[in-house]
């Protein structure tokens, strides 16, 4: 494995260009059998002229067996063209994933979403800590082309989880990123996955085809239809020796067989209504269930959904095959000849229902499996992209230390790092600081992190200790006109939030910025101060960041409770610098007064 992200960059522009050079090659093969279908059409056709010109039998017998084979060329060499064609499809979407590594790692977007529909801002953190939506977290992370995928990523980032659970995670995110390779070729094969087409099948298989099937089940319909293609066959090879009244034959043998498909047609229909055109995309579901099926997974959470004694790809492939069957309909002159002569839908509509009979009733589970699969291959390509991040280890006792923890979501080479850690027992912990200075960022770097190691992720730092805590933010407090709330309400409902859930779980943690905003600074002072005395009676450990200096006071008051923390900037000639590296102590330097200089407003 890599050690650095500039090279995972290199690999996947590496893989990009031997795509590209596979997409070139196969083109040209795809090119030369077009070719090749053209010159078998050609030879057809003269075969043909031969044999209208034919006078004697023997002669016609002859070039009418003859035309069989430039058939048989052109159909052979169609299915290797469409062979090709997937081939080429399929490099274009491997392509495609590699690129869209790079875009993510350099910050030009996610192709697979951000998850802006999960968003929801009276969420515990979400909302405050960038998890979903542009620019956040999930976007960072997602790789998921299923609906179900979807929604296990942003689960697993907003719901609380236990020390076993996490572990479980921890080992199959890293199982994961040792086959990680292959999971690219996974994602390129669901690519071109139709979320809306796969419900529709999903539902069909549950409850509604054995149903529509019944009509299969007559028995002089199907004994009818073991000899139809045999009875019509011969009759037409007799016709093209005999002619006359075997061609009369043939024509009322084709008429019987159209009436029993229009006889049938309402029902072929149901039976064929969502699953047409989805051959390619279950063969694809079918290919990246065999991979999970063919290795031995050793973590419990991939065995506990990847693993199975029946071969569900195999069943899941024939489905495919049966339904590319069917799609033949889709032809209007195939169709005709393959009804009309060897009563192709209905045919169909019998393989269908023989493989409900022996398929695994897990089908549908195992369209479901590759969800896990591929919300598990999401963290797994994270922890590949960053080789730097490191596991964190999840404790049983209160305790949070980190060596050099940096925001996930701000670029490697802006991403300024801090060591930070807690006392023994919880404390609340103030941060003061002037305006830019890091506080906000600080802690949503300390919240974004703890989601990670709590999804079972690696974490953007060098070292990690962390117990399990409940987090809870006052971060982005904003009025809502639709729900005729101002500012103020609106921080009195957070904090209401904050005190229901400190008071129901003993493992919570508060991070606040700038409390109660929406009101006058005294009596933000006197609220701040009750509630920071309030989260010391609870035994809540809180991050505080405040441009309130008297708050800093209260060290004084609460020795074992309160420690003091600070950014500063240095100023020199009206110009800030800023390092972003947290210290002890209250502030005291800030740069308000500049910054209203800058704009024309000099306190002095």
């Amino acid at each position: 494995m890599f050690k650095t992200q500039s090279e995972v960059l290199a690999y996947y522009k590496e893989q990009i260009n031997q795509c590209t050079q596979q997409i070139g090659l196969l083109k040209k093969q795809i090119n030369r059998h077009s070719v090749a279908r053209l010159i078998a059409m050609g030879i057809e056709i003269l075969f043909f002229v031969l044999l209208l010109s034919s006078k004697n039998n023997t002669v016609i017998v002859f070039w009418s067996i003859t035309l069989l084979f430039p058939v048989i060329g052109f159909i052979l060499i169609v299915k290797k063209q469409n062979k090709l064609i997937s081939q080429e499809e399929y490099e274009r979407h491997l392509k495609w994933v590699f690129e869209n590594e790079i875009n993510v790692l350099t910050a030009q977007g996610n192709g697979y979403g951000n998850g802006q529909d999960y968003n929801n801002e009276h969420h515990p953190y979400s909302s405050d800590l960038d998890i979903f939506g542009p620019g956040s977290l999930y976007q960072l992370i997602n790789r998921c082309a299923t609906q179900k995928g979807k929604d296990e990523l942003a689960r697993n980032l907003d719901t609380e989880k236990n020390k076993r659970e996490i572990i479980e995670r921890q080992e199959a995110i890293a199982e994961m990123n040792g086959v990680i390779k292959k999971t690219f070729e996974f994602r390129a094969k669901l690519k071109e996955h139709d979320g809306n087409k796969i419900k529709l099948i999903k539902q069909k298989l549950n409850h509604s085809l054995q149903e529509q099937l019944q009509f299969t089940k007559n028995i002089y319909l199907r004994f009818y239809l073991n000899i139809i293609p045999f009875l019509s066959f011969g009759i037409l090879l007799i016709a093209i020796v005999f002619g006359g009244k075997f061609w009369s034959l043939l024509s009322l043998i084709a008429i019987l067989n159209a009436s029993l498909i229009f006889g049938f047609m309402k029902k072929i229909n149901q039976v064929y209504f969502g699953f047409s055109g989805s051959s390619g995309l279950i063969s694809n579901y079918a290919d990246v269930i065999n991979w999970t099926e063919e290795k031995e997974w050793q973590s419990p959470y991939l065995a506990r959904y990847l693993s199975r004694k029946n071969k569900l790809s195999v069943q899941i492939k024939d489905l495919s095959k049966i339904i590319q069957a069917f799609d033949a309909r889709l032809n209007m002159v195939m169709v005709i000849i393959l009804n009309y002569f060897f009563l192709w839908d209905i045919k169909c509509c019998i393989d269908l229902q023989k493989w409900c009979d022996k398929a695994s009733d897990n089908v549908v589970e195992g369209l479901e499996s590759i969800s896990h699969c591929e919300e598990i291959i999401a963290f797994a390509t994270l922890h590949f992209n960053h080789p730097e991040w490191k596991t964190p280890q999840i404790e049983d006792d209160f305790i949070f230390k980190a060596k050099a923890v940096g925001h996930p979501l701000i670029a490697p080479e802006k991403c300024i790092k801090n060591d930070y850690e807690f006392e023994t027992h919880p404390t609340t912990d103030i941060i003061t600081g002037s305006n830019m200075a890091g506080k906000s960022t600080f802690l949503r770097t300390i919240g974004i992190n703890m989601v990670l190691a709590y999804a079972g992720a690696n974490v953007c730092a060098g070292q990690m200790q962390i117990s399990i805590f409940k987090i809870l933010t006052y971060m982005r407090i904003k009025d809502n006109l639709n729900e005729n709330t101002s500012t103020f309400k609106a921080e009195l409902n957070r904090l209401k939030m904050i005190l229901a859930n400190v008071i129901e779980h003993g493992n919570a943690l508060v991070l606040i910025d700038e409390m109660l905003r929406g009101t006058n600074s005294k009596d933000k002072f006197s609220g701040s101060k009750v509630f920071i005395e309030k989260m010391i009676t609870l035994k809540t450990p809180t991050l505080f960041a405040t441009h309130d200096l008297q708050l800093s006071e209260l060290e004084d008051q609460y020795p074992q409770s309160v420690r003091n923390y600070h950014f500063d900037i240095q100023i020199s000639h009206d110009e800030m610098e800023f390092d972003y590296l947290i210290k002890k102590g209250p502030c005291k330097t800030f740069n308000a007064a500049v910054l209203l200089k800058q704009i024309g407003l000099d306190l002095s």
